[in-house]
């Protein structure tokens, strides 16, 4: 019942919060989004030191390697959050927009005015990143951010919100516009997802299992991101040296991260060629395959046959699945089979089958000769993102400031009654 009247406090403080922020001016949340790069920049080393004590933390509970590189902060990870904040800061404000304005036949004007969701929950694990690119996202659109971070990220997450508050507290906006749950306690997600009448929208940031509970347990909104079962589908006529470069970047550069390539397509014609090279090549990174039969014996010794589990399958690993297929339609239909509507890609020189691709391949990113590493908010030029959503529903890809946002519609009169 205490943890319940905390919670209930934080997000009522919230609501009222995003009420200030929904009319503040712009000009004042940009200063408190380029006052926090400030105070990050000035404040790294505790920043740091706070990061060591989860890292210890989660070594001693044997935390997976994969999870482990997601909570480590460095020097080049906060200047990119730094570099988030001005980017953030410099973009358009969108609230107050009015799009869409046109006149009826009777005089009426209509027209629609973005406006901020109101309080958006953030539920998430591990990377302690998520803290500053949610909240300034949150901040930038005017909403008010109720964080709940991992608590293997408990010490990261405190330290950085003590820095978002401070500097909105100096830009004059109300410091509880982004709070941070004070427990690790896992009894306070069912109550958060309980209070409707404060939180407008959730967005979990997670494991399967973590966004499939917030989905049956929340009363109101969700945005989903689930996880990323990422393919390239190679074409018999794609450039062979710029496939191998595309497919190593996609598997190697972050192979934990939910837009690395999970599930290799490539067709019967060109497998001969192209998977002994890549077999080589991704084998001496570390990469090992769990190939169909038919790549099996083309990939060489780092490779082994390919469970049933394996297609659809996130590895989050140096783990590469690898299908030969017949034809573009195989491979869009293996798509569409295992597929999570994260990031697809194809590799071709045909300009007609790329854009059947790209019209027949349901995903919140699809892409023509790139890596599917470039399904991201700041690559796409949304500045940081607050995730993900791989449903269809008000955002589908990254959520950047505009898909923080909504609009409502608005009417101008001169006396108007209906007949």
């Amino acid at each position: 019942m205490e943890l319940e009247m905390q919670l209930r406090t934080l997000a009522r403080e919230a609501k009222d919060a995003s009420r200030i922020l929904a009319t503040s001016s712009g000009a004042a949340r940009n200063a408190a989004l380029l006052g926090l790069a400030q105070l990050l920049e000035a404040h790294q080393a505790e920043i740091l030191g706070a990061n060591a004590q989860d890292l210890d933390k989660a070594q001693q509970a044997g935390l997976d390697s994969a999870r482990m590189e997601r909570l480590r902060m460095t020097e080049a990870g906060i200047a990119a959050m730094c570099a988030a904040c001005r980017h953030v800061a410099a973009l358009p404000d969108p609230i107050g927009e009015m799009e869409q304005v046109t006149t009826r036949p009777n005089g009426l004007m209509v027209g629609r005015m973005r406006i901020p969701l109101g309080v958006i929950a953030i539920i998430y694990e591990s990377r302690p990143n998520v803290t500053i690119d949610a909240a300034i996202l949150c901040l930038k659109a005017g909403n008010s951010v109720i964080l709940r971070g991992g608590s293997e990220a408990y010490y990261s997450n405190m330290a950085l919100t003590s820095l978002l508050q401070k500097a909105i507290a100096d830009a004059g906006l109300p410091q509880a516009a982004v709070q941070m749950v004070p427990t690790t306690s896992r009894s306070a997600v069912p109550i958060l997802l309980g209070m409707d009448e404060y939180i407008d929208v959730v967005i979990p940031r997670g494991g399967e299992g973590l966004i499939r509970a917030v989905v049956r347990d929340a009363t109101m909104p969700v945005l989903k991101h689930y996880k990323g079962v990422c393919h390239i589908y190679v074409h018999e006529d794609a450039n062979m040296d710029q496939a191998i470069d595309i497919i190593k970047n996609a598997k190697t550069q972050r192979p934990a991260v939910c837009n690395a390539l999970e599930c290799l397509l490539v067709h019967q014609r060109i497998a001969p060629t192209l998977l002994p090279v890549l077999g080589k090549t991704l084998g001496a990174l570390g990469v090992s395959f769990r190939a169909c039969p038919q790549a099996l014996p083309l990939l060489g010794d780092v490779a082994e046959p390919a469970l049933p589990t394996d297609w659809g399958h996130e590895f989050l690993s140096l783990t590469l699945a690898v299908r030969v297929v017949g034809s573009q339609s195989e491979a869009e239909a293996h798509i569409a089979q295992y597929g999570s509507g994260h990031s697809e890609a194809i590799l071709t020189a045909d300009y007609r089958r790329a854009m059947r691709f790209l019209r027949t391949v349901d995903a919140s990113c699809v892409l023509v000769n790139a890596s599917t590493r470039f399904n991201d908010g700041g690559e796409l030029g949304l500045g940081a993102e607050i995730g993900i959503s791989t449903s269809k529903v008000h955002a589908y890809g990254p959520m950047g400031v505009k898909e923080l946002t909504s609009q409502k519609f608005v009417v101008f009169g001169d006396g108007h009654v209906r007949q």
